[in-house]
């Protein structure tokens, strides 16, 4: 029986990865369990120390992974390896950073800041690898339309910006309908809560406005209706990805200037500790 019959997670990249992980999860358990039955451990002592340093040894190795990306065109090994050792290594870091303080509260204004980022950037890891998963397969499930999300502002002014150069060649009739629905719409990109619970945030029945006014056109007018509607669907579609990959940059601006500034934190606390 292979380890992907064993784990069946479809958000799992590679299982053997995961059940690495909880062996060095066990592992961790039982020696601290063990190390608790001999001596009493602390940040300060020959225990807490070398916990601290097993954390130490991971966190660099999860910086090598920035560095990578930096360095792709040299043979470093794969990207998928480097995500995984990436996701694992920094949760393992933070169990190790709770057994290096023997799971207590730190203490000092320096400890403290240690302590809190080691464990938000490994929930905010954690949230942004969820993110990821979620996403793209939630946008992939429901929309016809791709984008990246930076040209999203770009897109909409030129659907607007055709929208309106269309409308001028209509009758009346479409006019007052653009102004009145369509109008405000087409401006600029909007956020809109529902496309967290429902993709197409109501896609379909946006459209049937436009099923209202069809019978009442002439053949000319119908057919230029029919591009207008065209190009409602895809700003609509563009408002679901503008909502959606949103969070995604929230959390880039979140987790990595404070994984940086762990990094820094750490290596003072090394000179610290080795110089004092």
């Amino acid at each position: 029986m292979r380890i992907n019959d064993l784990i069946p997670f479809r958000w799992v990249q590679d299982p053997r990865w995961l059940l690495a992980f909880v062996i060095g999860t066990l592992v961790c358990i039982v020696t601290f369990v063990a190390n608790l039955l001999i001596a009493e451990i602390n940040s300060g002592n020959w225990w807490g120390i070398t916990y601290g340093t097993v954390a130490t040894l991971l966190m660099l190795g999860d910086v090598l992974y920035a560095v990578r990306r930096r360095f792709l065109e040299y043979n470093l090994g794969k990207s998928k390896t480097w995500v995984q050792f990436h996701l694992y290594g920094g949760t393992l870091f933070a169990i190790l950073v709770l057994m290096h303080s023997g799971f207590r509260l730190p203490v000092g204004t320096m400890n403290w800041l240690l302590w809190s980022l080691s464990i938000w950037v490994t929930v905010s890891g954690l949230v942004g690898v969820f993110l990821q998963r979620w996403i793209p397969t939630v946008l992939a499930s429901g929309l016809s339309t791709e984008v990246v999300y930076d040209r999203i502002p770009e897109l909409v002014a030129q659907i607007r910006a055709r929208s309106e150069a269309m409308i001028e060649e209509c009758t009346e009739t479409v006019r007052d309908f653009y102004r009145t629905n369509l109008a405000q719409s087409l401006a600029v990109p909007q956020l809109r809560a529902i496309y967290y619970v429902d993709v197409t945030g109501g896609i379909q029945t946006k459209l049937r406005q436009f099923e209202y006014l069809r019978p009442l056109l002439t053949k000319d007018d119908r057919e230029k209706l029919e591009s207008l509607e065209s190009m409602y669907r895809t700003k609509l579609e563009l408002d679901a990805h503008y909502t959606l990959q949103r969070p995604l940059r929230w959390w880039l601006h979140t987790h990595v200037p404070l994984a940086l500034a762990l990094v820094l934190l750490v290596a003072l606390h090394l000179y610290a500790v080795l110089v004092y």
